[in-house]
């Protein structure tokens, strides 16, 4: 059994804020919690915190905790809708390349 606490296994992530000219901490988990500070690593351990503080709060009230993204399974397939245009011009695109339509489509996502 995995004895790491759940608020560890959450998707923390940290970036600058040019608007706040400070780091902002974010938890992927949390969408609506952030935290900001002057260094990388307050933002990143005050985001933490904050998120340990809401795990509580949310247990103490009877809520439901977040699944962290990290204990989530993924088939690799999603499905997307797209205009026809596009759909025939990827088509095109992939038999020039002659790669699968999912070959090339996998490609230029992983570009971006």
């Amino acid at each position: 059994m995995d004895a790491r606490k759940i608020e560890d296994k959450y998707s923390y992530r940290v970036a600058w804020s040019p608007a706040d000219k400070e780091y902002v901490g974010l938890c992927a988990e949390f969408p609506s919690l952030s935290w900001l500070a002057p260094s990388l690593i307050g933002a990143l351990n005050g985001i933490r915190k904050l998120a340990i503080e809401t795990i509580r709060d949310l247990h103490r009230n009877g809520e439901a905790i977040p699944a962290p993204l990290s204990g989530r399974s993924y088939s690799g397939q999603f499905k997307i809708r797209i205009p026809p245009f596009m759909h025939r011009r990827l088509v095109l695109e992939a038999e020039e390349n002659r790669v699968s339509l999912n070959r090339l489509i996998s490609s230029k996502l992983a570009i971006s």
